[in-house]
């Protein structure tokens, strides 16, 4: 059956959106865009008469795909090389969604993300859709076929889980510039010192190259190898340097709403730094150098045009 032009704009006025959800499902942006287009194509062969509120059915849908893919992906992880991080995204992708509150900023940070990946798939769709889309209990119920008072269970459930790990601090893309750029200044200086001033007692990083790129397969915790690490990766050897194969660009940007940095060599994006702040100070450095998880964030920097680097070479 084909669409119409209206049931298509339909589609494609709730497209930002699904995306968006099933980002924060998935953690991951090519899977999300698979999961929107899956949801487009049984749009186009429903009986769209039949379907009195579209926004609900399609989110339903999309909803029911990405539980599939969460729970096939938990399998699939069983057997990744090293750490498993989430996709980055720039800030302006519509794919980071709404960020209007505390909560729905929160949702999307890679801190949150990374958390959300020990919830249960159906915990990580109540969360989700009650944190940062703002659907009541009765909705989240009727898109995955539960009570509301089984709902309101898992919600609370999904809380405490995740409950330890909130109450970071929000920051603006200008205090997020500052934060980047004493960060580098630190790494950059040739001394580990000024990188433990910056970091907190339990600062810890954790690198992700999915086996296609040299990475740290366990975190590095504590503030003193955590400096020392971040030290050597700023000021690699001859041999690091022939593994890199290039003289890399930095750059100060935010990524999934936070400060980060960005390593560019020969016009490809290498790796992103992303720096997560809190009151006390830095306290997580996620480290994402998987190519496979950089080729959205690739299709963004390059359509965001030449942007002026930190600094040029190591």
């Amino acid at each position: 059956m084909s669409l119409s032009t209206y049931q298509a704009d339909l589609f494609e006025a709730s497209r930002g959106r699904l995306e968006a959800i099933a980002y924060r499902l998935l953690g991951s942006a090519s899977d999300a865009e698979d999961a929107v287009q899956d949801t487009y194509l049984r749009w186009h062969a429903a009986d769209r008469e039949l379907i009195e509120t579209p926004e609900a059915w399609l989110t339903k849908v999309l909803t029911n795909i990405c539980l599939n893919q969460l729970t096939s992906a938990r399998a699939r992880r069983e057997t990744y090389v090293g750490q498993w991080l989430p996709e980055p995204i720039l800030a302006g992708d519509r794919m980071l969604g709404p960020a209007d509150t505390a909560e729905q900023r929160e949702s999307v940070s890679m801190a949150m993300l990374t958390v959300m990946e020990r919830l249960s798939p159906n915990e990580r769709v109540v969360y989700v859709l009650r944190e940062a889309f703002g659907y009541s209990h009765r909705e989240v119920a009727e898109i995955l076929d539960l009570t509301e008072v089984n709902c309101q269970q898992i919600y609370r459930r999904a809380k405490q889980h995740v409950g330890s790990e909130r109450a970071r601090t929000t920051v603006d893309a200008e205090a997020a510039r500052k934060i980047v750029e004493e960060f580098l200044a630190a790494a950059l200086s040739g001394d580990t010192e000024p990188l433990a001033r910056l970091l907190t007692d339990n600062a810890f990083s954790i690198a992700d190259g999915g086996g296609k790129v040299h990475a740290r397969k366990t975190p590095v915790l504590g503030v003193a190898r955590v400096a020392r690490y971040l030290h050597n990766l700023f000021h690699p050897n001859a041999a690091k340097r022939a593994l890199v194969d290039g003289v890399p660009s930095i750059y100060a940007v935010e990524i999934n709403g936070g400060p980060a940095v960005l390593l560019e060599i020969g016009g490809q994006v290498y790796g992103v730094f992303s720096i997560e702040a809190t009151a006390d100070g830095v306290a997580a450095i996620h480290i994402q150098v998987n190519p496979d998880k950089l080729v959205h964030l690739q299709r963004q920097w390059a359509a965001a045009g030449p942007q002026r680097p930190y600094r040029t070479g190591w």
